[in-house]
């Protein structure tokens, strides 16, 4: 009885201070990534980019996951997660040449956070829930075998490198929508302020990116016009998100139950959120190269990760919607597809034009919504 207490959370239990200092390694992981994205601006940076972010956030959804269901500063959990910081932190710093120089570092400092998550994951539940135990052992041969791949990749360079990668994360996501359901406990609320609060730091990336970009830039008319769309741009997103959308996907996920609860969590939060994260990334690297040369031309790269960012974001919004509701949401779905169909204006107009057109689709967007579904907004929000 006594170790249960050590480890189970109570259900009106919170964020703790712990999982967002555990958070804070992540800031230096999204900005790692941009920066990567940055310093290699061509399709294989692209893929190779949205691959280093696919496998980080498997890694912090699954912290997220254990945190909720055992308390991150009871004397199981905080020693092993402090541990797993500092692996995600040499990660983290690897990350520029994750697919290069520091190949191996990157793979067994992953390895090592991820083996933390498991192990503890097992030794948690085995003092708990016979039911949950078995649950975790299902995806225990997932949750070794993808870091695993990643591991052997550094044997090898070029596509073949890239594709057991590629392989890594299918097996992480296809093993938990294919084995992930019944036995698995989601503590709605916490669940729910977790991942918000992840997507508010992606957003501090699209904010950081302004600062990073004025480096050393001379502060004109023409810079603050652009780091005033960026700021414009982050609000639309932020309002996107945590206007409605976030209030209904708690909702529904409290009112769900055992494995549908599961099901919803897996789909909506660990895996459709990625799109989200990928967008705010994207976003910010073209807000990056804009603040540095207002007036130039985008790179081909910047040009496509402004149009995809948006399209990511958007899109995500919308199945998350379509997920959670059964509804699309054809505003999103629209917005979605016109980002994309501009990727080859952005290309031929100044950075400075294509970030105002960019922020100009979202604002129109976010007032669109507003309007239309006045109704059923101030329903929804009558009750936050």
């Amino acid at each position: 009885m006594a170790d249960e207490q050590t480890v189970e959370k109570s259900s009106e239990h919170k964020v703790k201070s712990l999982e967002l200092f555990f958070d804070l390694v992540f800031v230096l992981a999204f900005t790692q990534v941009t920066t990567k994205l940055a310093h290699d601006l061509t399709w294989e940076g692209l893929l190779r980019s949205l691959l280093v972010l696919a496998v980080l956030w498997w890694a912090w959804s699954g912290f997220a996951w254990l945190t909720n269901a055992f308390d991150p500063e009871s004397k199981l959990l905080r020693l092993p997660i402090f541990v797993a910081m500092a692996a995600l932190l040499v990660a983290s710093l690897a990350v520029p040449e994750a697919f290069g120089e520091y190949a191996a570092y990157f793979a067994v400092a992953y390895f090592i956070v991820r083996a933390i998550h498991w192990s503890f994951y097992l030794i948690g539940t085995s003092r708990r829930d016979r039911e949950q135990f078995q649950a975790v052992m299902t995806l225990v041969p997932v949750f070794i075998l993808a870091p695993a791949l990643i591991l052997v990749s550094v044997a090898f360079d070029g596509w073949l490198q890239a594709a057991f990668w590629v392989l890594a994360i299918v097996v992480d996501y296809g093993g938990a929508y294919f084995l992930a359901g019944e036995g698995w406990l989601v503590e709605p609320d916490h669940f729910a302020e977790r991942f918000g609060l992840i997507v508010i730091i992606a957003l501090g990336e699209s904010i950081v990116s302004i600062g990073v970009g004025a480096e050393g830039v001379t502060l004109d008319a023409k810079t603050i016009v652009a780091a005033i769309l960026a700021i414009t741009l982050a609000s639309a997103m932020w309002w996107m998100y945590f206007d409605v959308v976030a209030l209904v996907a708690a909702r529904v996920l409290h009112r769900l139950e055992g494995g549908d609860r599961v099901r919803m969590a897996r789909d909506t939060y660990a895996m459709l959120h990625y799109f989200l994260i990928a967008g705010v990334i994207l976003c910010a690297l073209a807000i990056k190269k804009t603040i540095g040369h207002p007036e130039e031309y985008l790179k081909e790269i910047p040009a496509i990760a402004l149009g995809l960012g948006i399209a990511f974001y958007a899109g995500g919004l919308a199945a998350i919607r379509k997920r959670d509701i059964g509804k699309w949401n054809w505003f999103r779905l629209v917005v979605a597809l016109v980002a994309l169909a501009l990727i080859p204006a952005f290309k031929e107009l100044s950075a400075l034009v294509s970030l105002s057109i960019a922020t100009a689709l979202l604002v129109a967007l976010v007032g669109t919504e507003a309007w239309y579904y006045r109704d059923v907004r101030a329903r929804v929000r009558s009750t936050a």
